[in-house]
């Protein structure tokens, strides 16, 4: 027999057991609050129920009374998968299994299923878009935005291997005026060909323009505040200026060359910031040469961003420019059927969305789970001089991507919650309730380095490049003192691997809600939580089968008596139950826990017990095929959250 989950069909014989028992004894009635969970000590059994503290509420009696009767109720004779029922504690029922019939059920369905096991399939699938990455085209992808695509592809795989139909979108934020400074920059220096991969150039280029214009923009400052003799604001603008010099004067110790022509080129412009603005609205109005010229050194930007995901193994179905819903009309329709609701006024010139009243007049407080005292801030739809916000487009490109799925998830960070917010209170004041509550937005915390402040406008950060060369780097020192008899090439292709699967793994394996903290002595490590650590562990059972020679033809499976042998069998078994949770709420950090606990189970089991030379012949092909088992589910589970699993390391 062969099951894409064993855990459940034990469960359901205890869940058999239990209702018939009930049904005996007449509460059959309670049996639909049957749960299960794991007890705290192995010997007690691998499942328990608390349903008898439930009836306790209901009948008066003493919870271990009940247990006791229930137990006493059970059939005996219809014990397959579970060998033995207890009354424990206070009231708990156990049950423990029959690994006789458990461990083949387990091995031989995995074993059988191989590639697909674990990925138990959803009832009903949906056509669900995933937004993810939408780094704007501005310099290089950093460690510090890394995080997005690592979750966002991970949860694209986990919803696939579901059985929905997935598509990966990236939202390319063209609009605005950092696109405009890069363009600027970029005219000025006479749009060259990047010599040098291109984000790491347009990056260069955003940063130095940038510093350049914000430091002319400091100084007008400084002597209208001057004119008008206010000190306090005097101070606060040399405080900004001291701090943008320092700036410039480290740009100008990277990038001496660049950093002068730059100054020169823009000095020439008696009013940069104008240029800019103009650019920024000529663009956004559709004007053919603005169009031109930021679509090029946009394109330019991607083409690293492509370079860089493809490395690690992150791609996109669609790429959605921001731009084109503007110039399309579908921005312009979503600001008119806004203006006919009753919650957007004109304050100063400036177009307002009452998010607040929304709320309050539709009645979303409960819906969007928001306390009764807090105040939800307006949201700027249009600004003085006509160009609209991010989020206004936002609204736009939603209901595009309504039209092509059923769900919507924007992998975006914490610090974006209430823009989001907002988004979804102005698709319920257009009609769109259904669009709202199918669209999530996965909020993630931010990375940091230890000891480093990362700021993207100062043109300080550390881009996922320059972490992937480090992180392989690493991983080929490792490789090559653990593996000499490997070949130069074999070393740098697992180091590739391994680096590239560390950075993915050190990325993914914390709670979406926590920061990451990016630590080599923790991202690169074989001995323990990491995914070099779980890469060696299936290595190490994939030289295993090798060094046997032979496939497991006559396994024993009565003989895993061991509770190494045991405890590995019912991990293996938990895989599709940690997937199906996993999914449903979209946590990829549980992937990577439960491969890291396989692994920790795997290698306790190798390091206690013989494999290849265990006797008799049959318990060794029953641990033969043990091993073989946990080489699929790790590499399965791996291959959810991105990361490579290697037969040799």
């Amino acid at each position: 027999m062969v099951s894409e989950n064993p855990l459940a069909e034990l469960k359901k014989e205890c869940l058999v057991l239990l209702k018939e028992a009930m049904a005996k004894l007449e509460m059959d009635v309670y049996a639909e609050r049957l749960a299960f969970e794991k007890p705290p000590v192995w010997e007690f059994g691998q499942l328990a129920t608390s349903i008898c503290f439930e009836l306790a509420k209901r009948t008066g009696e003493k919870p271990l009374d009940l247990a006791q009767r229930l137990v006493q109720a059970v059939d005996k004779t219809k014990l397959l998968l579970v060998k033995n029922i207890a009354a424990a504690g206070e009231g708990y029922i156990n049950f423990q299994a029959n690994f006789e019939r458990f461990s083949p059920l387990t091995i031989e369905s995995i074993r059988g299923l191989d590639g697909d096991y674990g990925f138990v399939k959803v009832e009903k699938p949906e056509k669900i878009i995933v937004e993810h990455t939408s780094v704007n085209p501005l310099h290089p992808i950093h460690i510090g935005q890394a995080r997005n695509p690592m979750l966002g592809d991970a949860l694209a795989r986990m919803l696939s291997a579901r059985g929905h139909t997935v598509f990966r979108h990236y939202y390319v934020d063209d609009v605005g005026r950092q696109t405009a400074v890069i363009a600027y920059g970029y005219e000025k220096l006479g749009r060259p060909r990047p010599a040098e991969k291109p984000d790491h150039f347009i990056g260069k280029i955003y940063t130095i323009a940038s510093c350049i214009i914000e430091i002319n923009r400091l100084k007008k400052e400084l002597e209208k505040a001057k004119r008008v003799s206010s000190e306090e604001e005097i101070a606060k603008i040399n405080r900004e200026l001291d701090d943008w010099v320092s700036v410039a004067f480290e740009l100008k110790q990277k990038y001496p060359d660049l950093f002068e022509s730059l100054l020169q080129k823009i000095s020439e412009d008696p009013d940069p910031e104008e240029k800019i603005g103009e650019l920024n609205r000529a663009y956004e109005a559709g004007d053919e040469w603005a169009k031109k010229l930021i679509r090029e050194v946009s394109q330019l930007c991607l083409e690293g961003f492509r370079e860089t995901l493809s490395r690690v193994g992150v791609f996109h179905d669609s790429w959605d420019w921001e731009s084109d819903f503007v110039w399309s009309g579908l921005v312009a329709e979503v600001l008119r059927k806004l203006k006919q609701t009753l919650f957007v006024s004109v304050v100063g010139g400036v177009l307002e969305f009452e998010a607040g009243k929304a709320v309050d007049a539709l009645g979303l407080r409960e819906k969007l789970g928001l306390r009764k005292d807090y105040e939800v801030p307006s949201l700027t739809l249009v600004r003085a001089d006509g160009t609209t916000l991010y989020t206004t487009r936002d609204i736009a490109y939603t209901l595009w991507k309504f039209k092509r799925a059923e769900k919507c998830i924007n992998v975006i960070g914490m610090e974006q919650s209430l823009a989001q917010l907002q988004l979804k209170i102005a698709l319920y004041a257009l009609g769109y309730g259904q669009y709202a509550e199918n669209l999530i937005h996965f909020a993630y915390n931010l990375v940091t380095l230890p000891g480093y402040k990362m700021s993207s406008r100062r043109g300080r950060y550390i881009t996922l490049d320059e972490v992937l060369d480090e992180a392989v780097r690493r991983a080929y020192e490792e490789v090559s003192k653990r593996s000499p008899q490997l070949s130069e090439e074999e070393r740098r292709k697992v180091a590739e691997i391994v680096g590239i699967g560390a950075v993915r793994y050190a990325l993914v394996e914390v709670d979406p809600a926590k920061p990451v903290e990016f630590n080599w002595d923790r991202v690169i490590n074989f001995e323990r939580n990491s995914a070099p650590y779980i890469q060696y562990s299936h290595a190490r059972a994939c030289s295993i089968l090798r060094k046997a020679s032979r496939k497991p033809e006559k396994p024993d499976y009565s003989l895993l008596k061991e509770r190494l042998e045991q405890e590995l069998v019912f991990a293996l078994a938990e895989f599709p139950e940690t997937f199906v949770e996993a999914v449903e709420t979209l946590k990829p950090n549980l992937i990577a826990d439960y491969a890291n606990t396989l692994a920790d189970k795997f290698n306790a089991f190798y390091n206690a017990l013989p494999v290849i030379k265990a006797e008799p012949l049959e318990l060794s092909d029953a641990r033969l095929a043990l091993v073989d088992a946990v080489r699929i589910v790790l590499r399965n589970a791996l291959g959810l959250i991105g990361v490579t699993a290697p037969e040799r390391m």
